[in-house]
């Protein structure tokens, strides 16, 4: 029975002692992501735009969509695109945006990923410092108008 437990405990250490040094990476959790994304809506909503919001995790992949009342049909996709964008760039669109058009060099970006849409209205989250996601909104009149409903989003949360 003894020599049943220490081997048992000599196989389990290592296991243990791996587990403690398991990297670890901040993350957006869902109800932030969720509070981002009604705020910006509502801060749309607040200046007559239907607009449709979308929070990425950090990896890219989606989280929430919010689709306001009324909101375009192509504004799911302009949203998440952005939010995408945002977090695989780890910027906004809109600077993105002004980075190719201003370098040509540059504008093979537009077709590294089938997935970036460039427009205004993405923004990157980043909380304590680290980016842990991206918000997208699209559907108002305007790409800056769009980028002030995500930030609105970004404030409710206290991303930067």
């Amino acid at each position: 029975m003894i020599r049943t437990l220490t081997l048992a405990a000599a196989l389990l250490t290592p296991a243990a002692a791996f587990a403690q040094d398991l990297p670890s990476a901040p993350y957006l959790p869902l109800n932030m992501a969720t509070q981002a994304a009604q705020a910006a809506v509502d801060a749309c909503a607040a200046e007559g735009h239907n607009v449709s919001v979308a929070i990425v995790a950090r990896s890219g992949v989606t989280k929430v969509i919010l689709r306001a009342d009324n909101a375009g049909p192509h504004s799911v996709g302009s949203s998440t695109g952005k939010a995408f964008t945002s977090a695989s760039m780890g910027r906004d669109t809109a600077g993105l945006a002004g980075f190719i058009g201003g370098n040509p060099e540059n504008d093979g970006l537009r077709d590294m990923d089938s997935r970036l849409v460039i427009q205004a209205g993405g923004l990157p989250i980043k909380i304590g410092g680290a980016l842990v996601g991206g918000i997208g909104v699209g559907g108002a009149p305007s790409g800056a108008i769009d980028e002030t409903c995500a930030r609105a989003g970004l404030d409710t949360i206290g991303a930067e």
